[in-house]
């Protein structure tokens, strides 16, 4: 049967033989305890429908919603329609990721067939309680192509005892922070670029002494919001020398990420934070700023001398940040610096781990290998490429093989492939070929003018990286007070940053005798069983 002319135009010629190589093996059994009738439409030919998450941010373009758009059809038209299947997209507010996700899976009729979460703990649960789909031998029968592009160290992170009960999305760019001070600030006062702590600090205080952006008293000398991007540089770096036993008994992963409040020096980091919060040195109502919105309004608008972000985001065009900032200020200038060092002069900082999301297919879904074909499929031939970089000399230009955004696009054009990122699940970031391609199109991702920077923000953020620490087994305590303990770590941030110096160590005492009530001891104690009985030996 010919194909008909698609406004997709350049691919059927490689996806085609995919989705007849991919047809050949309906007839394979279903590894997932069921027969492959109850699990494939080939036989019959009855159309089914396969529901998939994605997040929604809010942010679709005018004449599309972020279930029905450029790359919706796309998948319709070039997985969906020769697999006889409807994908349907079932959208969760991206701010609500987990809560919403815990209402889907209580309710065995309104989940969608595949799920994600960022969150280790939340996935654990699930795992655990038996409610998800077992995809160890689906995998094996209909995602070869899949396997081969995650590879056994990124599958490992969504197994749980041996059972792949999930599928870790690829992770390509595992470094995660840089900061930024303003040079043409340093330059007008004759201060150098700091490069420790303590420099930092006395270049903070010549900014708010003499607000060299004429800002009229509006000056702040380090952003801050209660966002980890913000956070994270600075407190890590009071983190004394750990040995093994500690870095694994008193690490505390709360939903995605290792916080490392139990450990030495962390009451040091919250202090410093207290000293500057005092000294009028971080953005005031800080603590209201969870999306970082207020910051980056800040930076833009010229008020803010120095902070920290995730690797790269003041480049993105986004949220056009450095763009605005250099419209409304024309001489602003932002270099970025490597400055928060430890007591062993490392800026040692958290980095990611080779995993991204969790992808999951719930245990009540009868879709689960059409899930598996869909997952494929985005990994087979140049599906996935088509989905983050759309079509060449539209898109993109191809520059040395990788991927260039053409900035001449019309804004429909780039509008197309607004929401890349929440559809290319199996993958986190732009995903080219090698490691040194991935990072450069990931450096290139940002116009011309700031690929420089970009390229040192990135530089920085893979210095001194600590991986996030792995236990050999789910810890129960973790996925049952993690998202508890995260809220009340930021209350404690908050509070003993906001009270003033004399009161800091009784505020902290007590904040954290409620926080271990709440769940750390329970944490802890389960670590230290598992490092005794799994690790130790």
């Amino acid at each position: 049967m010919e194909k008909p002319k698609s406004k997709f135009k350049v691919y059927s010629k490689v996806i085609m033989p995919v989705m007849l190589s991919m047809s050949l093996l309906l007839s394979a059994c279903s590894g997932s305890g069921t027969s492959s009738s109850d699990n494939d439409n080939s036989g019959s030919g009855e159309k089914v429908t396969l529901r998939v998450e994605v997040f929604d941010r809010g942010n679709a373009p005018s004449g599309m919603t972020i279930s029905d758009n450029y790359l919706t059809n796309y998948v319709q038209e070039n997985f969906g329609t020769p697999n006889n299947i409807d994908v349907e997209y079932y959208p969760v507010p991206r701010s609500e990721e987990t809560t919403k996700l815990n209402v889907l899976m209580a309710s065995a009729n309104d989940v969608p067939d595949i799920v994600f979460t960022y969150d280790s703990g939340t996935f654990y649960r699930y795992a655990t309680q038996g409610g998800l789909t077992d995809v160890t031998e689906l995998l094996d029968q209909y995602g070869p192509n899949l396997k081969k592009f995650l590879g056994e160290e990124t599958l490992a992170y969504g197994q749980v005892d041996g059972v792949q009960l999930s599928i870790p999305g690829r992770r390509l760019v595992l470094g995660k922070y840089a900061s930024y001070v303003r040079q043409d600030w340093l330059d007008k006062l004759g201060l150098p670029i700091p490069t420790t702590t303590e420099e930092l600090y006395n270049t903070l205080v010549a900014f708010k002494e003499q607000d060299p952006g004429n800002t009229g008293g509006k000056v702040i000398p380090l952003g801050m919001s209660i966002a980890p991007a913000q956070l994270d540089s600075l407190l890590w770096s009071f983190i004394e020398p750990l040995t093994d036993e500690q870095k694994y008994t008193l690490t505390q992963k709360l939903g995605s990420s290792d916080y490392p409040v139990l450990m030495p020096g962390y009451k040091e980091g919250l202090r410093f934070l207290n000293k500057l919060y005092n000294e009028g040195l971080i953005s005031k109502d800080f603590a209201l700023d969870e999306d970082k919105k207020q910051l980056w309004q800040d930076v833009q608008n010229g008020l803010v001398g120095a902070y920290s972000e995730d690797a790269g985001e003041l480049f993105f065009e986004y949220n056009s940040t450095y763009k605005n900032l250099q419209t409304n200020v024309p001489h602003a200038v932002f270099t970025p610096i490597d400055p928060y060092v430890n007591s062993e002069g490392i800026a040692a900082k958290p980095g990611y781990a080779p995993n991204a999301m969790y992808i999951m297919i719930p245990k009540s879904s009868k879709r689960a290998v059409e899930a598996i074909k869909y997952l494929d499929w985005m990994a087979s031939g140049n599906n996935l490429f088509f989905m983050q970089n759309g079509v060449e000399g539209e898109n993109y230009m191809l520059v040395d093989g990788i991927p260039v955004a053409n900035e001449e696009a019309s804004q429909e054009m780039k509008d197309r492939l607004y929401n890349y990122g929440d559809m290319a699940i199996i993958v986190n970031g732009k995903y080219i070929g090698d490691d040194k391609q991935n990072a450069e199109a990931y450096i290139r991702q940002v116009p011309d003018v700031y690929q420089d920077l970009m390229r040192v923000s990135v530089e920085i953020s893979n210095t001194h990286k600590l991986d996030p620490v792995v236990m050999p087994v789910p810890i129960e305590a973790e996925s049952k007070y993690g998202n508890a303990l995260k809220a009340k770590l930021n209350e404690i941030i908050v509070k003993v940053a906001m009270v003033s110096p004399e009161s800091f160590d009784s505020t902290y005492e007590s904040l954290m005798k409620e926080y271990m009530a709440g769940g750390g001891q329970a944490i802890l104690d389960e670590r230290t069983k598992v490092y005794e009985e799994k690790i130790r030996k």
